[in-house]
């Protein structure tokens, strides 16, 4: 990998840190990701840690804050598969350089296995992780109210829908290679971005338990290690919601509409927090619901704002497991 005007700095941020100075850091780039943060590991005699660079504005040292003290909180009560950041020698957890702010943590061991091997066991391990997580947060400062993802969903659909009335379409390149899954989505759109304010017309008033969920787990975000649970990664989407939002976003991710999976991580997750039928329709839609929002955001970050990314394989990949699932609904 050649090195990035982002290196220099990392050197420098390592410098400020009393337990990683003595490391030197080791560039992952974006490690699969599509935020535009950026990754390092820095290995010391004594331990190895992940140093990663916050995409640009994002999040405000505010918000960072409170992710980092939601971190902090969940390691003290013992979930040793939550990274906790790691003070800079002003006590800070995190630090700002080169237009983006830094964190340090441990690196946690353990491998992404679920997308080969999602067996029942690793399933019901993962959702029983989470169900810690959301315990312990749950703790802190419980709350009621609309589930926020449903609110979400509504408002990017609208904007959607607005933009298309514009007039606005996605100018398709042949020789790119994502063009053709792109197309197919912007096709399969219509019909089901019409249907999101209905299937969650039910849930728009209803108050639900929210507390602060991760809204963002990703089935490679669960690493395992000798059978267990050994890290969840990737806090940065960190919000107040209900659990159903990262039920959803996870089993979604996983196996898509595989009733089975789906059967063994709500159980698992029941097993440690109530979670209801009602419930479990909530994680149904948001996950379709998700799916079609997913197809929406793919086209405008590509043809609308015209984002560039790293690994332009990962996103046909990507495109087309989203086609996949659209396709297979009626």
């Amino acid at each position: 990998m050649y090195p990035s005007p982002l290196d220099s700095a990392a050197r420098a941020v390592i410098a400020l840190s009393p337990a990683a100075a003595s490391g030197v850091p080791e560039p992952l780039g974006n490690h699969g990701g599509f935020s535009g943060a950026r990754l390092w590991r820095v290995v010391t005699a004594e331990a190895s840690f992940c140093l990663r660079a916050w995409p640009p504005d994002d999040p405000s040292p505010e918000r960072l804050r409170r992710i980092h003290d939601l971190m902090a909180v969940a390691r003290r009560a013992g979930l040793s598969f939550v990274p906790a950041p790691l003070a800079f020698a002003d006590g800070t957890t995190f630090v700002a350089r080169a237009g983006r702010l830094w964190e340090l943590t441990p690196w946690m061991p353990g491998r992404a296995e679920l997308e080969n091997d999602p067996s029942p066991a690793r399933v019901s391990a993962a959702c029983r992780a989470l169900a810690q997580l959301h315990d312990v947060w749950a703790r802190l400062a419980p709350a009621r109210g609309p589930c926020p993802a449903v609110a979400r969903r509504l408002k990017r659909a609208e904007e959607w829908r607005r933009l298309v009335r514009s007039g606005w379409r996605p100018n398709f390149h042949p020789a790119d290679s994502f063009a053709a899954p792109a197309e197919r989505l912007w096709h399969l759109l219509p019909a089901r971005v019409e249907r999101v304010p209905t299937l969650l017309a039910p849930w728009v008033e209803r108050e639900l338990s929210l507390h602060p969920c991760l809204c963002d787990v990703w089935h490679a975000h669960v690493l395992f290690a000798e059978g267990r649970v050994s890290a969840l990664l990737d806090y940065g989407a960190v919000k107040v919601d209900h659990p159903a939002t990262d039920l959803a976003r996870f089993l979604g991710s996983l196996r898509g509409d595989d009733t089975a999976v789906w059967r063994v991580g709500l159980d698992a997750y029941a097993l440690l927090r109530p979670f209801g039928p009602e419930e479990e329709g909530l994680a149904h839609l948001l996950d379709r619901t998700g799916v079609v929002l997913t197809a929406a955001n793919w086209l405008l970050w590509l043809y609308h704002e015209r984002r560039v990314f790293e690994d332009i394989g990962r996103v046909t990949s990507r495109l087309a497991q989203v086609v996949a699932r659209l396709e297979s609904w009626p």
